[in-house]
């Protein structure tokens, strides 16, 4: 099996160089493009590192469209996903199996939106109920995929992605409700111990 570095940098509007989004993997980037023989048969193949999960990729350019392989999003879809989070978290009353393999997939769709929903649906606050062990996974999953997205969109830290991310968690409506109540709750404790102490 030979393998041949291409000089070409571009395939079906895929650059070397470039981030994009890998449905199962996340953000990679692509780094080369690369002829093999197989069996006889000449094959071009993208291959894309993904740095964080110390893993390569190689991409035949003809399944590029059938693995839902895409460019990152643009600031526009960055800024729908922030707002998307900061709605109000909409939970389905089935079992939880059924759910949580609903939200795997929405994670492996690759689609920004889709993760944003499992990240807004699954974030506890700390005034919150704790979560499961499978919930926190999920929902690590989902913010480290946003992030990474949006890491590499906005050219930022992914430390930074999920601070935005977080800012934008804690803006939502019913969050800010639960936060007022428990400040609410807080100082009315704290006045009865100063009555007490009077």
């Amino acid at each position: 099996m030979a393998t041949n570095p291409k000089k070409a940098a571009q395939r079906q509007g895929f650059k070397t160089g470039e981030y994009i989004v890998y449905p199962a993997h996340g953000v990679g980037q692509i780094t080369a493009i690369e002829e093999q023989n197989v069996a006889g048969h000449s094959l071009e193949l993208l291959v894309i590192v993904f740095e964080q999960d110390k893993m390569t990729l190689r991409v035949p350019v003809a399944k590029i469209a059938s693995v839902g392989m895409r460019k990152l999003g643009d600031p526009a879809a960055v800024k729908k996903a922030l707002e998307t989070v900061r709605g109000r978290p909409r939970v389905k009353r089935t079992m939880w199996s059924r759910r949580a393999q609903e939200y795997e997939a929405k994670i492996n769709s690759g689609d920004l939106n889709a993760i944003s929903e499992v990240v807004r649906d699954l974030f506890r606050s700390d005034s919150q109920p704790e979560q499961s062990y499978s919930e926190r996974q999920l929902y690590e999953a989902a913010l480290d995929r946003m992030a990474r997205e949006i890491a590499a969109v906005n050219k930022c830290s992914e430390t930074e992605a999920v601070k935005q991310i977080e800012q934008n968690l804690a803006k939502s409506p019913s969050r800010l409700k639960a936060a007022a109540a428990a400040e609410a709750e807080a100082e009315a404790e704290d006045d009865e111990d100063k009555e007490e102490a009077a």
